[in-house]
């Protein structure tokens, strides 16, 4: 039985946008070689974010580093090289080449899962998927089907300062984002 004091937390570079998948192939590959007792936790960290596409508010997780995934391992004896033939496995972050895979540091695995733990409970940030200048159309309420340009941009209150052409002079009117679309 390996010593969970021994296990340090290394950076194991993928193949950007597949993170999960191998995560998942790793935890099967270590699993299946009978190598659990060697490693306690594979994390992608991720953070909430919300879209909003047709309208529609979407909730998504957003790899928080793109092409990074954690291992908390013993590196010993097979591990490594297990890790690394792991299809979608780029190699570890900071070895050398023929050398050993460099652990994280104390103060940098505290500030990485500081940041996971953060974004886990961060309340969801939005996507602005507006900006000033932009020209749009209104898809809801009483100028459904007018099309104008965006102003300002109010984040806090998800609200748009659009300038609306009503019988042929501009006005400006607030809209929520889920009222209007892109063109």
């Amino acid at each position: 039985m390996a010593e969970t004091s021994l296990k340090k937390w290394y950076v194991v570079r993928s193949i950007s946008g597949s993170e999960n998948k191998v995560k998942d192939y790793i935890e099967k590959e270590i699993s299946q070689q009978g190598l659990s007792d060697y490693v306690d936790d594979i994390l992608v960290p991720t953070e909430k974010v919300v879209q909003i596409r047709n309208g529609k508010k979407i909730n998504k997780e957003k790899v928080y580093f793109p092409g990074y995934i954690m291992v908390q391992a013993n590196l010993e004896g097979e591990v490594p090289h297990v890790i690394k033939n792991v299809n979608g496995v780029i190699g570890f972050l900071g070895e050398t080449k023929g050398g050993d895979p460099v652990p994280l540091r104390k103060s940098e695995v505290n500030r990485l899962l500081g940041k996971v733990d953060e974004l886990s409970v961060q309340k969801e940030t939005v996507a602005i998927p507006y900006s000033q200048g932009e020209t749009i159309k209104v898809i809801d309420g009483p100028f459904n089907s007018f099309t104008g340009t965006i102003e300002k941009v109010n984040e806090e209150k998800r609200k748009l300062q659009v300038m609306v052409k009503i019988f042929g002079r501009k006005t400006p009117v607030e809209l929520s984002y889920m009222q209007v679309e892109k063109i």
